[in-house]
């Protein structure tokens, strides 16, 4: 069963309509992540979820109940919001105590549901400390603890960790997604960074234009986009524009201003298409796969960027303005440096196919 099942959901503020008509069902225990730009619409739909803003047409269903215009405060949602909203003044055990008595729990109860959650987020130790003196890691263990706290249906988080430095960050994306796989609880998570998805998520919607774009697993949406905004929006990718010359057995030659290559796919002969590969698929020099089951480029090195564990190596070509760029170790030896001629192929088998965009 769903713990949250979304039928035509549709919020527009005057002629915009800024979530579009949206269906999505979210399993039990399930982390799923709603990506995408700004204004695409994935705060929107969290706060229709939560109850905060009201929908214009849709049913919102959690656990089998239709909250659709039920109060936000009878949902038994819990939020967690961007900024945390802690009252500064309160200790973390008043922070997370505050939603309780607002339930109207016994003091007892409340005490013992205070330690349980902490104890979940590593915060016992800091009970009686004030927010206002904890970390930006500690504040949002507290944030989340308090959202726990009321054992509510589903937990909804907006961009909870933006606000924090790169390397803890990154250590809070596996312990938030720890504290709520061992509390067994829904959530939906608001994030517009890709990493930070790919990272966390079950599965992730990817939202553009106030649709879902894809709705798959990270390692589907990184390596089998299925639109060309969800391959430009996640990771990194070199295309090249062509024209369908040849198609047999699902496979298809495409003529390209670099020139010939071939892809999976059932496109039909003569149809404008645009190929696309990941910088990881890309080998150079005597690392290219051997036999004819690649496509092959002879290129120009324009720059390198190291990255720590990888460097990345940007291409040019006289027929095409666009960047082509391949992933190495950063270990390799020798890396090729700006003005180089490099020899580069990839599988066909990792190639991608897309529809060519209209001209405008």
């Amino acid at each position: 069963m769903s713990a949250l099942h979304l039928t035509g959901v549709t919020k527009r503020y005057g002629r915009q309509t800024v979530v579009d008509g949206l269906d999505l069902s979210v399993a039990s225990g399930e982390f799923l992540s709603l990506l995408g730009p700004s204004g695409c619409g994935k705060t929107t739909l969290l706060r229709l979820i939560a109850g905060l803003t009201p929908c214009d047409d849709g049913s919102i269903t959690v656990d089998g109940t239709d909250l659709t215009r039920v109060a936000a405060h009878r949902r038994n949602i819990g939020v967690v919001f961007q900024n945390y909203a802690l009252f500064p003044h309160l200790t973390v055990e008043e922070n997370i105590a505050f939603g309780l008595k607002a339930h109207g729990l016994p003091r007892d109860e409340r005490a013992q549901r205070v330690r349980a959650v902490l104890q979940s987020v590593q915060l016992a130790a800091l009970a009686d400390r004030p927010v206002a003196a904890l970390s930006g890691g500690q504040q949002q263990r507290v944030a989340v603890a308090r959202a726990l706290a009321t054992r509510p249906r589903l937990i909804l988080l907006d961009e909870p960790l933006s606000a924090l430095d790169r390397k803890l960050r990154e250590h809070m994306q596996i312990e938030l997604r720890r504290i709520l796989r061992d509390a067994g609880i829904t959530a939906i998570f608001v994030t517009h960074d890709q990493d930070e998805a790919l990272v966390m998520s079950d599965r992730i919607a990817l939202m553009n234009g106030g649709i879902i774009e894809q709705l798959d697993v990270p390692e589907a949406i990184y390596a089998k986009p299925r639109t060309l905004f969800a391959l430009n929006f996640v990771g990194l990718s070199s295309q090249f524009e062509g024209q369908v010359e040849a198609a047999a057995d699902g496979m298809v030659s495409v003529k390209t201003p670099q020139g010939s290559m071939k892809a999976p796919s059932s496109v039909a002969v003569g149809s404008r298409v645009v190929l696309a590969v990941r910088p990881e698929s890309i080998c150079l020099g005597d690392a290219a796969p051997a036999g004819g089951n690649a496509n092959t480029l002879q290129m120009k090195v324009s720059d390198t960027a190291y990255l720590g564990a990888r460097r990345l190596i940007y291409m040019d070509t006289a027929a095409s303005t666009q960047k082509v760029v391949a992933e190495l170790s950063a270990q390799t030896g020798c890396a090729p440096r700006p003005g180089d001629s490099v020899a580069l192929a990839w599988p066909v088998a990792q190639t991608l196919v897309f529809p060519a965009p209209e001209a405008a």
